[in-house]
This record gives C-alpha cells, structure tokens and sequence, in this order.
C-alpha cells in the first residue's frame, strides 16, 4: 500500500507543478486532498489495517499529504501572483492595494498558545478566567492561604521579597482569596498568570506560568475534580488520556493529590511498540501534571462576609476544590521539549517550530 501512496504523490506532484491558473489548482486539490479524495480515505482506513503496516501506512500517506498541502500552498501563491501581475497590466495601477506584508511574520510565542488553549478548555467546561497582581502581599500569599508562620516557602531563599510585607507572587492562589471576597459563591475562575521563585536549571526558571482553578459550589466532590480535570487531560492530550489522584499535601488544599495523566507517547503501557522503555514516562505510563484538591475550610475563614443577610463562604454550607499547573510544564510534555529555559533563549531556531 506504501507503494501505491508513493505513486499518488508523485503523481499529484507532478500535475500540481504543471497547474497553469488557479482554477486548475483547486480541482487538483479537491481530486487529490478533498473529502472522497483515495489519499485521506487511505488515512481513515489505517485503523482497519494489520498492526504491523498501520505505522508505515500512516507515517506515509501522512507525510504525502503534508507534502501536497506544501505544494499546493506555493503552486497557489504563484499562480496568484501571476495572476494578480497579468491583472494590473490590463488594468493599469491599482493604488488602493495593500502594500507587501514585512517578512517574516511573526506569531505568538508556545507558552502563549499553550495557556490560549488551556483557558479556552476551561471555558468550555463553564469557568471565567480572572487574573491579580504580581506584585502581592504577605497576606493573600501566604496567610491566607493557610500557610503556617514558619513553612519553608516564607524563607528568603524561596521567594523574592519586594519589603517586608509584599513580595512577587511565588503561586497565582492569591487569587483565590480574592475571588472568593468579590465574588459571592458559586464561584468558577481560572487564574492564569506569571509567578516568581529564585530557582534556575533544567527543570526551573526564576520567572513561570501558571494557571489556577478554582470551583466553590453546594455539594462539591473530589469526584467533580476528577471528573473535571478527567476533561482537561482529554482536551489536552487527547480522547483516550485517563487520570489518577495520588496523596499529597499542600497547606490550602485538604485532601490533597498529585494527579497524574496517562503517557500519551506510549498509550499508557511504559514501553514502546518496539519493546524499549517509554523515554517520556519513564517507563511508569504515567505523567505528573499537577497539583490539587478540596479547599481547606480555613481558607473561607479569610474571606469576610460583606453582606449580613448571605451566609458568605461558610464552610459548612459549601465546599470547592482548587488545582495548579504551570503552563511550561503542560507545553514541554505535549511537544517534548527537554529544557525549560528553551522558552527564554530567544533562539528563532527553536522558537519558528512551533
């Protein structure tokens, strides 16, 4: 079947290359790439086809289409602008054209349309995006956030101190805090912004992203957790991710989990088809993505009640769960990226692959 892909690329190469106006074009790309067209009917078959041709046969018929989606994409831009050059000389100078566009055109940066795509995931699961300050204070970095006077992230050494009573945010969580005092329950927010900790190598930069969930309702359950971040994973890395809570600890979240989704690169299994172990999951099948869990009850106890007559955030009326990730770390799994500091290198070579 490789060999009859060959000949319907060579084949269509050849005739698109030999297109003379873009009327012609167009037919060819609908005879060779449209819906009934026998190159994307050959993809849709591959899952019917014998485990040990499926890969060649897609890799194939995959490469071939790329390929012919490229050429028809500058057959196009030739033929247009012949075209457009036969059209002003019988039509004199048209001076109301827009001028040459600046090349190269830029485009937004990964981390830009990885958390694009995770806010809008999260939208559509019913959640506002909101964002706060960089620059917080000791309160709704820490205090309130139910961090004792002596926990380790207070120290100097883990957090840029602006004075004594402001420092750069090391966690969008602030938010949380005050979300829940502008905003009575129910609340839905996602927090995505950039967050601060003096740490610098492979794995860590002084500067990050990261996104923050938020969910405080009547009636809310780590399985609505689950079942939330179940479709995140999904939206993410694809329909057959599956995900799992682990214990863990964290001083706003009570219980918290670490949660994990299934590797992608090796569907879950730890190894490869070709028997060597997954380098993406270690060979665990299992990814760590982020932190969560149901907001500690102490939380709400910061959030004052500016309206006798409502019962605020009272903890025995509702419940919530929160959850972080950072938006590197979500970006360097789904594209493979081995070092974080890639993402502030400035290196066009890098940079222009995504």
């Amino acid at each position: 079947m490789t060999d009859r892909i060959d000949r319907l690329r060579a084949q269509a190469e050849d005739e698109i290359s030999a297109a003379d106006s873009s009327e012609a074009l167009e037919r060819l790309r609908v005879r060779y790439l449209g819906r009934k067209a026998e190159l994307p009917q050959l993809l849709r078959g591959v899952a019917a086809l014998e485990p040990g041709e499926r890969a060649a046969v897609g890799k194939a018929a995959n490469e071939a289409r790329h390929a012919l989606e490229a050429l028809l994409q500058r057959r196009a831009g030739e033929l247009g602008a012949r075209e457009l050059e036969a059209q002003l000389e019988g039509d004199g100078v048209d001076v109301t054209l827009p001028g040459a566009p600046p090349q190269p055109i830029g485009r937004l940066h990964v981390l830009s349309t990885t958390r694009r795509e995770l806010e809008d995931i999260f939208l559509g699961l019913g959640f506002t995006v909101v964002e706060g300050p960089e620059v917080e204070t000791v309160h709704y970095n820490f205090d309130a956030l139910n961090h004792s006077p002596t926990h380790p992230a207070r120290e100097r050494a883990d957090t840029f101190y602006v004075s004594a009573d402001h420092v750069l945010r090391t966690h969008t969580s602030p938010m949380q805090v005050r979300a829940m005092e502008a905003h009575p329950p129910p609340l839905y927010v996602v927090i995505p912004g950039r967050v601060f900790r003096p740490d610098s190598d492979a794995t860590h930069t002084p500067q990050f992203h990261q996104i923050e969930g938020l969910a405080v309702d009547e009636d809310i359950t780590l399985a609505d957790l689950k079942g939330t971040l179940l479709m995140f994973a999904r939206g993410v890395f694809g329909e057959e991710r599956d995900v799992r809570l682990r214990p863990h600890f964290f001083p706003f979240t009570e219980p918290s989990v670490e949660v994990d989704v299934s590797c992608f690169n090796c569907e879950g299994e730890g190894f490869l088809k070709d028997g060597s172990r997954c380098y993406l999951c270690k060979g665990e099948g299992w990814l760590e993505v982020l932190g969560a869990g149901e907001v500690d009850p102490n939380v709400y106890s910061h959030v004052p009640t500016t309206d006798r007559n409502a019962p605020g955030y009272d903890s025995e009326r509702v419940q919530g769960f929160a959850w972080g990730l950072g938006v590197e770390r979500i970006a360097m799994l789904k594209h493979g990226i081995p070092d974080l500091r890639l993402f502030y290198d400035n290196d066009l070579r890098f940079l222009e692959q995504f």
